[in-house]
């Protein structure tokens, strides 16, 4: 028999206690607290974007489409930012199914693998991939390095990691006990993927898609070092920016800067709204 002695009495507190201890509560300042630190660095964004704005006028924007040479780097950079991209997200769903859902001898070293093109340094990258392609025969290496498809590879190298870790969280968060059903129903593998688990992930492989692409847009360490910097020829819109910072032109580099900014803004955005539609 319990000891009533040894019983703690629960005190339950009157309303009106209630609301004499409300505005002692500490738990009514964690969120202004969050918003304090936090909208540090939204201010900081923000105050980044408002100086690029106020530093260049509006005929800067006229005179930076007349030059044929920025028209140049801005196709090419939609290009292969949408090359590389969809790319990307081709190689990065079997990756990601399969750090997923797995379990392999030595899988903590492939995932290791995996994230080294996150924690290099862009220009290592670039570097490591002109050491790499001067390796292969005359024929194939002067197909890329210097050359516009070494934009691509560039982009792809860097870009694809940030993919396999998306569609790897995406994968893991689908029961996979309905890939289970599927297969006992008769279903193969490639239908169990294709039927089950990708419309299910679609809308990770539409977010996955827009943030490579905005990311290959922004990329220029390991272009610069691998595909160069020739105008007219593979220049894109981020050594455009560093080519005219070399040569003086401040105006022009902080006009094509601006360019850069409103496209990645419109394309998360109108991916993410969709995307957010889908899901």
């Amino acid at each position: 028999m319990m000891n009533r002695k040894n019983e703690k009495k629960i005190q339950i507190p009157f309303e009106g206690e209630d609301r004499k201890n409300e505005g002692k509560n500490p738990d009514l300042l964690f969120i202004p607290l969050l918003w304090m630190i936090g909208g540090l660095y939204v201010v900081l964004i923000l105050a980044m974007l408002l100086a690029d704005l106020l530093y260049v006028k509006g005929g800067d924007f006229v005179s930076v489409l007349v030059k044929p040479e920025i028209r140049y780097a801005v196709k090419l950079s939609l290009l292969s930012s949408a090359l590389s991209s969809g790319l990307a997200v081709v190689i990065s769903l079997p990756l990601g199914y399969l750090m997923s859902r797995q379990k392999f001898r030595g899988k903590s070293v492939i995932e290791v693998i995996l994230d080294i093109p996150v924690v290099l340094p862009p220009v290592v990258v670039g570097l490591s991939l002109l050491l790499l392609f001067r390796l292969l025969p005359s024929g194939i290496s002067d197909l890329f390095i210097f050359e516009v498809p070494a934009v691509i590879v560039a982009q792809v190298a860097v870009i694809t990691a940030f993919g396999v870790r998306m569609m790897k969280v995406a994968f893991d968060q689908i029961d996979p006990r309905q890939e289970q059903v599927a297969l006992t129903l008769g279903c193969s593998r490639w239908q169990a993927f294709t039927g089950v688990l990708l419309p299910q992930a679609k809308k990770s492989i539409i977010s996955s898609l827009a943030l490579c692409w905005a990311k290959s847009l922004g990329e220029f360490g390991p272009i610069l070092v691998f595909a160069g910097a020739t105008r007219m020829k593979t220049e894109v819109m981020t050594t455009s920016v560093y080519l005219e910072l070399s040569t003086g032109n401040i105006e022009t580099a902080v006009a094509v800067a601006i360019m850069m900014i409103i496209l990645s803004s419109a394309v998360l955005f109108v991916v993410r709204r969709y995307g957010a539609a889908t899901g």
